[in-house]
């Protein structure tokens, strides 16, 4: 098999690259990791060409063991990115040393695809009546049109998966055609074999390298649902968010409205919802008179509206149950799904666990919400994700300081007990103080807690209009990014565009936003990290103020308050270091590639007056700094007039059903995939080896081969035999030329 080096050389050419010795050393040191079974943390900046370092010792690991690698990512984007961009290529390059093309697929939690029996009426609507609206008038509502957007987009698509839809519908109507992991009827669903979710993880299972998101990740390694093949190698990029990510994954909550609907689901199948309404008000009157913020202890008032909940649901529960030897409908598995999980949030919450944090808020649209969520999942990780397999953590953004231990002890890498790892940053290869500016706008008053003072957005205004759009504007509160897109469409009145975060799925925004240079983008977390718009459409990245976590957010002050009874300093060990971290994130989202320019505004004072503003300072890539707002509008203008046209963007296709690209041989993407499909290795791979070569998103396996020979025997064409074996006629015929097989000329002509 071909070496390691020759693989990358193979891979960076096919792509127009240049090996760097950040990614040679990276991928050297992830094999190593893997040779000796101990986990890596690896720090490697923007430009390092991480992906490629660490996808190709995961695909020679699958190829080595029959056993892929999974790799986990915290954004859509970047899964989009490997299995649409790198992958592909990857493959397309290394084929010929290895024998066959690497195999990948793409696998997400349920609720991201649709459900085909739901499609077929197999459940309950979330509204009465939202499917006969659409179907008798497509004119009443948004949502009817979304429905029936949906509909039709079932009828096509292959992959069932939400990201493929362009542009995107709403929460609301997403919610018509898909279903939760406890709702779903499993292995008793009439419409299994359609299944958009099964046949995923089913191609999964073929595949060297499966990718999927952290939370998926976590939930697999958590609750021992094995949705995951069994894997001994992990990559998780995007590891800086690993932490923040499971712990969303569990945090739980109730509402006085979550008891009534679970209540109003069971209503038509048991008899005992009556207590659990009355249940539903009474914890509702309770959770009003509470104050917002975290709960020291369960008070006795709350605690008897949990125990009344917990109760009358578990009643519930039991009145569900189906007759023996019924498998339950798709109403009572909604049903029971709701009320299970309000079941179980009750009686977690007062179970008062050890790490559990509490807390109250009001949310404008659904009022008080209860929460409970971890105060640290350090030993949860170190049992559950790096207990029995190789991990490698990467990131741009691991090391803070110079050491990686702060990361590594919120994983639950540091202490008595500790598995054994390695930290590693390779750097970067940019030129950064030539490439990018870091202005602080000091002359603006500090921030507030009223909004965007009237000086900001004079400053934003005066920076975007120099910049001529191209700007990525990164902000701390949902609030404050809209109050900013209204002002500057109303400032600039059309003559440039302005996109906010919540307007449309955030890969579709990214997408407008780097397609059109007069065009900017504002919005908040999800945007911090991530987004990656190389070229001239982003030359100017603002960030409002200083990413610190809530004064009154429950986990970090739960978490500083741990850390000061013991010694340490509480605000710098927390605060201080997820602002450094997202601001980090965030000045990321400027310099992409070698040649991108641009500047990176700060319109928070404190980055140069508090205390803390040299460590803040020190997390950031070493940008040129300065306060010189003349020189820094100057500086925009002349990049906005010599700026080259933007980049192409990468534009989202038809999956198949192991989520890579349609009408690729899982490597090819392009207009002209369709007229070159790649061929298939000549020869299968070996029998001991679990992969298959996958072609068009269509699994191929041995028993394909065996049914491809007998009908070229019996004389059938290239039609016949594609419809004998269900795919399409290029993948055939790519099939047929590397077994080596004859169809008559008339067919190939015919075809052809």
């Amino acid at each position: 098999m071909a070496t390691l080096d020759e693989l990358l050389h193979a891979a960076v050419r096919a792509i127009g690259g240049v090996e760097r010795p950040g990614q040679v050393e990276m991928a050297h040191a992830v094999a190593d990791a893997i040779a000796k079974d101990e986990h890596l943390l690896v720090q490697a900046g923007t430009g390092t060409g991480k992906s490629l370092a660490y996808l190709l010792p995961a695909v020679l690991h699958a190829f080595d063991t029959g056993k892929p690698s999974v790799v986990a990512t915290a954004t859509l984007a970047l899964q989009a990115q490997i299995v649409d961009r790198d992958m592909p290529r990857l493959a397309e390059a290394v084929a010929p040393l290895l024998g066959r093309h690497p195999t990948y697929g793409l696998v997400k939690g349920r609720r991201n695809y649709l459900c085909a029996h739901k499609l077929q009426g197999g459940f309950p609507d979330d509204e009465d009546g939202l499917f006969e609206v659409a179907d008798v008038d497509q004119q009443a509502s948004r949502l009817g049109k979304e429905i029936v957007r949906l509909r039709d987009w079932a009828e096509v698509t292959e992959s069932g998966d939400r990201d493929e839809l362009v542009p995107g519908v709403s929460e609301r109507a997403w919610r018509q055609v898909s279903v939760s992991a406890h709702e779903c009827l499993g292995g008793t669903c009439p419409m299994l074999a359609e299944c958009f979710v099964e046949r995923s993880r089913e191609a999964a299972k073929d595949c060297d390298v499966i990718v999927t998101n952290h939370s998926f990740m976590a939930i697999d390694s958590f609750e021992g649902r094995q949705m995951l093949p069994e894997h001994d190698l992990l990559v998780v990029d995007e590891g800086h968010e690993l932490v923040d990510r499971v712990t969303s994954t569990i945090t739980d909550e109730l509402t006085s409205s979550m008891v009534s609907a679970a209540a109003k689901r069971a209503g038509r199948l048991a008899e005992s919802t009556e207590p659990v309404d009355d249940a539903a008000v009474f914890l509702q009157g309770v959770l009003d008179e509470l104050p917002e913020g975290r709960l020291n202890g369960i008070p006795d008032a709350l605690g008897l509206a949990l125990a009344r909940v917990r109760d009358t649901t578990r009643q519930l529960q039991s009145e569900l149950k189906p007759d023996k030897g019924v498998e339950p409908d798709g109403a009572r598995k909604v049903a029971q799904a709701a009320v299970e999980e309000v079941f179980e949030n009750s009686a977690r919450i007062l179970e008062q666990r050890e790490l559990d944090v509490v807390w109250v808020n009001r949310d404008p649209r659904r009022g008080s919400v209860l929460r409970v969520a971890p105060m640290s999942v350090a030993m949860l990780l170190r049992d559950k994700v790096f207990g029995d397999r190789t991990v490698v953590m990467t990131s741009a953004t691991l090391e803070l300081g110079g050491t990686f231990d702060a990361v590594a002890g919120t994983m639950g890498l540091r202490g008595e007990g500790a598995p054994t790892w390695r930290g590693l940053d390779v750097g970067s290869p940019f030129e950064y103080p030539q490439q990018a500016i870091a202005y602080v706008a000091q002359h603006l008053p500090p921030p507030g807690r009223d909004g965007l003072s009237a000086q900001t957005l004079d400053e934003i205004e005066a920076l975007v209009r120099a910049a001529g759009g191209r700007t990525l504007g990164l902000f701390s509160s949902m609030r404050a990014a809209r109050e900013a897109t209204e002002e500057m469409r109303r400032r600039f009145d059309g003559d440039l565009g302005f996109l906010c975060q919540g307007e449309d799925q955030i890969t579709t925004l990214v997408r407008q936003f780097a397609r059109d240079p007069r065009t900017c983008l504002f919005g908040t977390l999800t945007l911090w990290q991530g987004v990656d718009v190389p070229g001239s459409a982003c030359q100017l990245v603002l960030i409002d103020r200083i990413p610190f976590p809530r004064p009154d957010d429950p986990l970090s002050s739960a978490r500083s308050q741990a850390i000061a009874r013991m010694g340490g300093n509480g605000f710098m060990a927390v605060s201080a270091t997820h602002a450094a971290l997202r601001l980090a994130q965030g000045a990321g989202r400027l310099i992409r590639r070698s040649d991108d320019r641009g500047v990176v505004a700060f319109l928070d004072s404190r980055m140069m007056t508090a205390r803390y503003a040299g460590f803040l300072q020190r997390s950031l890539p070493p940008f040129w700094p300065t306060t010189d707002r003349e020189r820094v509008l100057g500086a925009l203008r002349r990049l906005d007039e010599t700026a080259p046209p933007v980049l192409a963007v990468h534009e989202p296709a038809l999956r198949g059903v192991a989520g890579a690209v349609a009408a690729t041989t899982m490597g090819r993407t392009g207009e002209d995939s369709a007229e070159h499909p790649r061929p298939v290795a000549a020869d299968p791979p070996p029998a001991e080896s679990a992969r298959t070569a996958v072609t068009q998103g269509h699994a191929w396996t041995p028993e394909s081969d065996e049914e491809l020979r007998d009908g070229v025997e019996l004389g059938l064409s290239l039609e016949e035999l594609a419809e004998s074996l269900e795919v399409p006629a290029q993948v055939v015929a790519a099939r047929v030329s590397g077994l080596g097989l004859q169809v008559s000329a008339e067919t190939t002509l015919a075809f052809e």
